[in-house]
């Protein structure tokens, strides 16, 4: 059963302004992008009242998880066992590192870090860590690869990725080509003590090669890393600043794409999601203005479900809530988790 009340006002008018919403970006989602869209974006239809009715709920149970960056400024005045201590009554049952103190008051061990996780219901699911630096001693995959191996099996995760984007020679197709092999080898080794490499994007990974605008570098990143070795996080909402800054390409000519679809057609590479929302805001270079999961325009009801009803997929991915700079990191942790524990399937 669910540790999420659902009767709360703020939430009901929520999730009516929410649907009202998805009236409205689908219209305009259509108008703009007619036939060109790709097959996901062309049949997801717009949530309403009653994609919040009785229903199976949209989010698996025991999948909801937390990057805990959004929660850096609390970890850093508290310490980690009272922000456990909020997650665990908002209902989360995961958690993502960045960084393993975070500002955090007072030293902490890994083995406390862990065991503190455990006792708030709380699984270390993932953690994200540099890929490359110039100084020969920094923490990243690069310069201290069997380090970082070896934390990530003290806190017993089960991923171990990094937000880097694949930009360290460059952004040509051989400059890609060469990151995405020095990925595999960190997949390799990842692999060997039972854990699974992955990298999140950001927009620029949707832009076009340098050399070659006619590819799309995230393609490249795909096409080029063994998948059995290095997997993906989608961070949904910087899928769709991409989608808004490189739906055409340098010459002018159209591109469009569909994040949703690149996890369609690979879920298995996809095991790690962050949900992520934004109010549209085309005056915005990434298209929208980020805020509260449930409070933006994107459709999570549908994205969560499309990816949940592939066949053998729906305990098969991690959905984990993140927002850059909440004004109340709390707020947002509680308000984004009441909002996805709401949702329910249309019937």
């Amino acid at each position: 059963m669910s540790r999420i009340s659902r009767n709360d006002p703020e939430l009901t008018h929520r999730l009516s302004r929410r649907g009202m919403l998805g009236v409205a970006a689908g219209a305009t989602a259509a108008a703009l992008l007619g036939a060109a869209a790709g097959p996901a974006a062309a049949s997801a239809s717009a949530p309403t009242a009653s994609s919040f009715g009785r229903g199976r709920p949209v989010l698996p149970p025991g999948r909801l998880g937390i990057q805990l960056y959004s929660l850096r400024d609390k970890v850093g005045t508290l310490g980690f066992a009272p922000v456990f201590a909020e997650l665990e009554k908002y209902g989360y049952d995961e958690i993502e590192f960045a960084g393993y103190t975070q500002g955090s008051a007072g030293p902490i061990t890994l083995a406390r870090l862990k065991r503190l996780a455990r006792d708030h219901g709380l699984t270390p699911i993932g953690s994200h860590v540099g890929y490359y630096s110039d100084d020969p001693n920094a923490y990243t995959f690069a310069q201290n690869l069997d380090q970082v191996l070896d934390d990530a099996q003290a806190l017993g995760l089960k991923h171990i990725g990094t937000a880097s984007g694949p930009f360290r020679y460059g952004s040509t197709v051989d400059a890609w080509k060469r990151a995405a092999q020095e990925f595999n080898t960190y997949g390799a080794a990842a692999k060997a003590r039972g854990m699974k490499f992955y990298q999140h994007n950001h927009s620029d990974e949707f832009a076009f090669a340098a050399d070659n605008p006619k590819v799309r570098l995230y393609d490249v990143l795909l096409a080029e890393t063994d998948p059995d070795l290095v997997h993906l996080e989608m961070d949904i909402y910087w899928a769709y600043a991409g989608q808004f800054r490189f739906s055409k390409r340098p010459d002018g000519t159209p591109a469009p794409f569909e994040p949703l679809d690149y996890v369609l057609a690979h879920p298995h590479r996809y095991p790690l999601f962050h949900v992520k929302d934004g109010v549209s805001d085309p005056t915005n270079e990434f298209g929208y203005r980020m805020t509260d999961v449930g409070d933006g325009d994107i459709d999570y009801q549908r994205f969560i479900s499309a990816v949940t009803h592939l066949h053998g997929q729906r305990q098969s991915h991690h959905w984990q809530t993140e927002h850059d700079n909440p004004t109340d990191s709390l707020r947002f942790a509680r308000r984004s988790s009441a909002y996805l524990h709401s949702l329910r399937e249309k019937c």
